[in-house]
């Protein structure tokens, strides 16, 4: 019966959200927790959990920590949390025949770079050499050299929107045990492509880079083949091995991993520009929309909380504003001032408040009056993915044909779950603000007229260009036009 040892630790950010994170942002599960948090959950760890279960494996589960995508993590916060997950190790040192850890791949603190590959670079010298570590990561993550030296393989998402948390888990738990188990002896290569990708290309049942996908998900299906993938990585997270990148394992055989990393690169460089968001300008879009019949949905992927921004933008409401918008209008937005003094009035109040812009300088206070519809402090679910929200004091204010729903603490706008949380259901309005860059269809493009992809400011635009980055290789597509693909295989 192999003993495995189960751990994790998981965010992504942006680099260009001024919001430091803290440890206390991060839900943490310890021991049994870990199993029985999810077990049967469509997470990463609960697949591998179901996986180790099905071939009989005793299950050592440790620390695992999961945080939604917000700014930097503040390093202190870093330290602390590396503390705790290294330190769970040390007594099943000597003990355990191999090693699974959930990750991202795109976290950043204010000191570190690399906090995952700093991760396996100490557990490494907890566990030791022999025993094998396998890796899974978000197709958004960005693999590091050092990630690949300290982990025998790799795993990743083959979905976006994001679907197949349990199934990225499950081929890492089989991966792993065909090195415990059947002696595999993993190589691995990686061919990394100097280009950031946005826009509705990237949805993987749909768009160009399903192509991508479905080479690697044939590539797993070949003899000898461990795993394959593609990461487009989160061009927030402004590191130095920021890029899109296929990599291949192979039980053994370096030159058919590399055919295949070669291969997909290859295939994914001449699309680089179709792979780009469509936007459309913020003035534009609301004009647009005033003379439709609806519904309508504005997609602020510049505010998306999913991918690290603050929430906190009012770019779309403050245009409506000035237009004198005809239609009415539901939006969320963090922000922790404006709850407060929506709980301070009280419920069938009014105040005179000023809207947006208490996180993220870059945008103007809107100055609005509101009627304070609703309070509620209660966490939620999202409608299809695992994480539980916690918006903290929440608040519904409606001014004019505007609805907001104000969280303390930023939540996901992945589907509608904030919405319906509060008694809000998006088709009783014209138009919906949606702070994410894509939803699955059924949440909101299957039944609206149009979704409006808004070129608005903020620190996940897919305006890449807006972002200024100051970290990454250069050049870099789109970032440089001129940036030139020189495939350079990188093996492991």
């Amino acid at each position: 019966m192999p003993r495995i040892l189960v751990t994790g630790c998981e965010q992504e950010i942006s680099t260009f959200n001024p919001v430091l994170c803290l440890y206390d942002f991060f839900t943490i599960l310890r021991g049994e927790e870990l199993i029985t948090g999810n077990r049967g959950k469509n997470s990463t760890a609960g697949g591998a959990i179901a996986e180790f279960e099905s071939a009989g494996c005793e299950i050592v589960p440790t620390w695992h920590a999961q945080g939604d995508a917000a700014g930097p993590l503040e390093h202190a916060s870093f330290v602390r949390m590396a503390t705790e997950f290294l330190d769970a190790l040390k007594p099943h040192a000597g003990k355990i025949d191999g090693a699974y850890f959930s990750l991202h791949g795109s976290m950043g603190t204010t000191e570190e770079l690399d906090p995952e590959g700093y991760l396996l670079q100490e557990a490494r010298k907890i566990l030791g050499e022999s025993v094998p570590i396998v890796i899974s990561l978000d197709l958004h993550g960005v693999l590091t050299a050092r990630m690949m030296r300290h982990a025998n393989a790799v795993t990743s998402y083959h979905t976006y929107p994001h679907v197949d948390f349990a199934d990225t888990g499950r081929r890492a738990a089989k991966l792993l045990l065909r090195i415990v188990n059947d002696g595999a002896s993993p190589v691995g290569v990686r061919v990394r492509v100097p280009a950031l990708v946005r826009g509705n290309e990237l949805i993987t049942e749909t768009g160009l880079f399903g192509s991508q996908i479905r080479q690697a998900k044939a590539l797993e299906r070949a003899p000898g083949v461990l795993s394959a993938g593609f990461l487009i990585c989160n061009p927030f997270t402004d590191v130095p091995e920021l890029c899109s990148q296929a990599f291949v394992y192979t039980d053994g055989d370096a030159d058919a991993a590399e055919r295949g990393a070669l291969e997909m690169t290859a295939a994914f460089w001449p699309n680089r520009a179709r792979m780009q968001a469509a936007l459309v300008g913020l003035e534009e879009a609301v004009s647009r929309a005033a003379g439709m019949r609806g519904p309508v949905a504005f997609t602020d992927a510049a505010d998306a909380t999913s991918s690290g921004a603050s929430g906190n933008s009012n770019a779309i409401v403050s245009e409506m504003v000035r237009q004198s918008y005809p239609h009415t209008v539901l939006a969320p937005i963090a922000d922790p001032p404006l709850v407060a003094m929506a709980y301070a009035a009280g419920v069938g109040s009014r105040i005179n408040a000023r809207v947006g812009g208490s996180l993220d300088p870059r945008y103007k206070p809107l100055d609005m009056e509101l009627e304070v519809v609703s309070l509620s402090e209660a966490s939620f679910d999202l409608e299809t993915w695992v994480f539980r929200q916690f918006p903290g004091r929440t608040a519904v204010l409606r001014g004019g044909k505007v609805t907001l729903v104000a969280t303390t603490k930023p939540v996901m706008h992945v589907d509608r779950a904030l919405f319906f949380a509060n008694g809000l259901d998006p088709k009783d309005f014209h138009s919906t603000v949606v702070k994410s860059p894509h939803c699955e269809p059924q949440f909101f493009n299957d039944w609206v007229e149009e979704n409006i992809n808004v070129d608005a400011p903020g620190a996940t635009s897919a305006n890449l260009r807006s972002l200024g980055h100051t970290v990454c290789a250069r050049p870099m597509y789109p970032l440089d036009e001129d940036a030139k693909f020189n495939p350079v295989v990188e093996r492991y």
